[in-house]
This record gives C-alpha cells, sequence and structure tokens, in this order.
C-alpha cells in the first residue's frame, strides 16, 4: 500500500514558479506593452505573478514625480515604468551587500513603503543600489503559467547585475545573447518594427 502512494505522489504535477527569474518577450509579443521588455518575476505561486519591467525607462527623474520629501540622490534617478498595472502604484528594488530578509534574490528586496524608500535613500551605505518603478506586471492565477506553455516569453535567471548595472536600453539584447542560440541570435538583431527593414 505504501508503494501505491508513493507513486501517486510522484505522478502530482509539479509547478514550476518564477520567481527570481527575467521573462523576456520570445518575438511573439509585437505590439503589446511587453514587446521586447525584460520583466524581474518578484512573486509568484498559486496566486498569480507580479513583476516589474526592468527596461522601460519613463525619461523622468523619480523627483519629477514623485511629490514627496526624498533624498537628493533618489529624486535624481530614473523612474522607469515597472508595467501596466495601476501606473500611480510605487515599488522599489533595492539591493545591498547584506539583506537577510530579501525577498526576489539573495540581496535584493522588492518594497512599496515611501517610508522606507526614505530610510533607504538616507542611509549611508556603499553596496546599496536602488531602481524605482511606477506600475507593475500582474497575472492572475494560471495566467503566467497559460503564457509560458503559449511560449510568450523566454526565461533566464535574474542577478544583480542585470537588475541595475546593464543599461536599460540593451538589457533585452543582452540577455538574449547570453542565451545563445541561433534564434535567439537572430531575434536579437531583428528590427523592433519589421517595417523599417
Amino acid at each position: 500500500m505504501g508503494k501505491i502512494k508513493a507513486k501517486a505522489m510522484s505522478d502530482a504535477p509539479k509547478t514550476k514558479f518564477m520567481k527570481g527569474h527575467l521573462l523576456l518577450d520570445s518575438g511573439q509579443l509585437s505590439g503589446s506593452f511587453f514587446q521586447r521588455t525584460v520583466v524581474l518575476i518578484c512573486q509568484h505561486d498559486a496566486e498569480g505573478a507580479f513583476g516589474l519591467v526592468l527596461n522601460r525607462a519613463t525619461g523622468n527623474k523619480v523627483g519629477d514625480v514623485i511629490v514627496a520629501d526624498l533624498p537628493d540622490i533618489l529624486k535624481e534617478s530614473q523612474l522607469y515604468l515597472g508595467g501596466p498595472v495601476q501606473p500611480a502604484a510605487l515599488s522599489f528594488l533595492h539591493s545591498d551587500n547584506f539583506l537577510p530578509e530579501a525577498s526576489v534574490l539573495p540581496n535584493l528586496n522588492l518594497g512599496h513603503s515611501l517610508d522606507d524608500l526614505v530610510e533607504i535613500g538616507e542611509s549611508f551605505s556603499i553596496g546599496k543600489k536602488v531602481k524605482m518603478f511606477a506600475g507593475y506586471a500582474g497575472w492572475s492565477p494560471g495566467q503566467l503559467e497559460d503564457e509560458m506553455k503559449r511560449k510568450s516569453w523566454l526565461t533566464y535567471p535574474a542577478s544583480l547585475e542585470l537588475v541595475f548595472e546593464t543599461p536599460s536600453d540593451q538589457l533585452w539584447r543582452k540577455i538574449l545573447k547570453a542565451k545563445g542560440g541561433w534564434k535567439n541570435k537572430l531575434l536579437s538583431q531583428m528590427p523592433e518594427n519589421l517595417s523599417w527593414n
């Protein structure tokens, strides 16, 4: 009887949650908000997924958009469009040399509180990095899994270097090239609008 039970449990479907991974437009999202985006999945479970688009700069500095008493270093930072959901909602990614309660990756935390952001901005840490976002990308239960099955997204492991140090306008192409393979190389070289060809 024990063997049958063990067999039945091993046949159970294994759900792969994407938290801590990057999703890249696989070339199938042309014409949508997500065309050529790189999304960091910050949360993913049976309730759905939450992510931030890393490579959509708004062209504004944080201080131009957020009316709050932020430290100057944060006011002068680039604001990114994290996704099409709730564009007035603030989210930020924060990294430091040692964040014991990091929620996304080792030493990478997701935050939404303006008070926490001010506190981070006023702290004196050489290793501190902050990236701020208006809006986010959200998926209802099972939606991201369905998009993955349709091959709308390519995946790649996230890293602090890709989140904070790679220029956002080069991120999508750089990751495609790093993934390797002729299809990814070809995709990375295609013009954004095929009518430009």
